[in-house]
């Protein structure tokens, strides 16, 4: 009787697990919000993505600083790993 029963269970298991699942999920997930709780009311810094807030903090930085003076590339290649960047050029002199 075993085996019979074993084999039937084997070939009738997807049916059986999915709905099983299905509710553990839908259990779950409800409980979960029932403990968490509602969700705190959205401000409209919320509702900014993360690349504009991004940019207007770039921009509050930038307020008063002199945006024409930058530092050359040929400065800003000396930080650079040797390792990488040094390869290929001739050693300085």
């Amino acid at each position: 009787m075993w085996p019979i029963f074993w084999a039937s269970i084997r070939t009738y298991a997807p049916y059986v697990t999915f709905p099983v699942a299905f509710v553990v999920g839908v259990v779950g997930y409800n409980l979960e919000w029932f403990i968490r709780g509602k969700p705190p009311p959205q401000t409209p810094e919320d509702e900014k993505s993360i690349s504009e807030r991004r940019e207007d903090r770039k921009l509050q930085e930038s307020v008063g600083k002199d945006l024409t003076q930058v530092v050359s590339l040929k400065e800003k290649l000396e930080f650079a790993p040797k390792a990488v960047l040094n390869r290929n050029r001739p050693e300085k002199n």
